[in-house]
């Protein structure tokens, strides 16, 4: 059996990996070190039964390739870069790994929310050039935070506001209205969560209905001088739209750690004050690393095995035999 492992993070020897290297005949790597596009991911997965992915681009072209595959196993919880529909019509299951950054993934949005509020980025490197700037920020006790998409990622950056005395409302279409009640959270429609909102943070899945959900015209809803954060997905924002805010100072701070197109080159979000800019490495803590790897690693050996996995994101719940 052959396996491919792409998330840059993984390399050979890795521990985390030793279940797979133990069933497996040969393991493969990503030798790039970032994504892969379709072309080279066709041929990287040529003769393999089961995959474990990262942020790669899995579309229909690639799956039609690869007859051979069995089954996916994405490292992280977002998908929306594996075409789910084409991996159903062949019968390849794509499973993925819920929860497991979700406390990295909200202390980093949290995290650039108190930065921003305080513009420490911008002051930082003012004060180690020699300067002495002083600029008036903003506190977040008593502030409203709008946090859009309360899943597991959302209720964590629920919880860290919740310590400052935040005022937190929240839009999902799924929302847990237990939870509100249980943890003093208001549950608003969309437009109204942007439009009382002094924070927004966002946290859903990037889908038709959710691309570019904050664009011209859901920005002209929002308070002037709203701190803006995306640790979720880029195409959630229209980064055109998102610029000219900043711009106007309808924005005052954001805080982004995805992009529409990755990586982003020269953006000219780059160019704007008070922009707080990472890699997408909201996952990126030892805590979280081990435990995404622990699941997607157990996800496919479920699905190689031929056993349902409850993590399974499409309609094809474990890996039929074909060979």
């Amino acid at each position: 059996m052959k396996i491919l492992i792409t998330p840059t993070s993984m390399k050979p020897g890795d521990p985390r990996l030793n279940e797979l290297a133990k069933a497996a005949d040969e393991l493969v790597f990503n030798p790039t070190g970032k994504p892969l596009q379709e072309d080279t991911l066709i041929d990287l997965l040529a003769g393999c039964d089961g995959y474990l992915a990262g942020l790669d681009y899995v579309t229909e072209k690639v799956l039609k390739s690869c007859p051979g595959l069995k089954a996916i196993s994405r490292y992280g919880v977002g998908y929306d870069r594996v075409d789910v529909k084409a991996a159903d019509a062949l019968g390849v299951p794509v499973a993925v790994t819920p929860g497991a950054n979700a406390e990295a993934v909200g202390e980093l949005s949290f995290a650039m929310m108190m930065s921003l509020a305080r513009h420490i980025p911008e002051l930082d490197a003012s004060t180690k050039n020699g300067g002495w700037k002083h600029s008036t920020g903003i506190e977040l006790y008593g502030k409203t935070l709008a946090i859009i998409g309360l899943g597991a990622i959302g209720k964590v950056v629920a919880r860290c506001a919740g310590g400052l005395c935040m005022k937190v409302i929240a839009y999902d279409p799924y929302i847990d209205l237990s939870y509100c009640e249980q943890n003093g959270i208001e549950s608003v429609s969309y437009q109204e969560a942007v439009s009382r909102a002094d924070f927004i943070s966002l946290h859903l899945p990037l889908l038709d209905s959710t691309r570019h959900i904050v664009n011209e015209q859901t920005i002209q809803w929002m308070k002037n001088g709203v701190i803006l954060l995306n640790c979720s997905r880029g195409g959630l924002l229209d980064e055109e739209a998102v610029c000219r805010a900043m711009e106007s100072g309808k924005i005052a701070g954001l805080g982004v750690d995805a992009f529409e197109t990755e990586p982003p080159g020269d953006s000219p979000l780059f160019r704007l004050p008070n922009v707080i800019a990472t890699p997408h490495t909201g996952a990126h803590t030892k805590e979280a690393s081990d435990n995404m790897a622990r699941m997607a690693v157990e996800n496919l050996l479920d699905l190689l095995g031929g056993n349902e996995c409850r993590f399974a994101v499409g309609a094809v719940k474990k890996s039929p035999d074909k060979r």
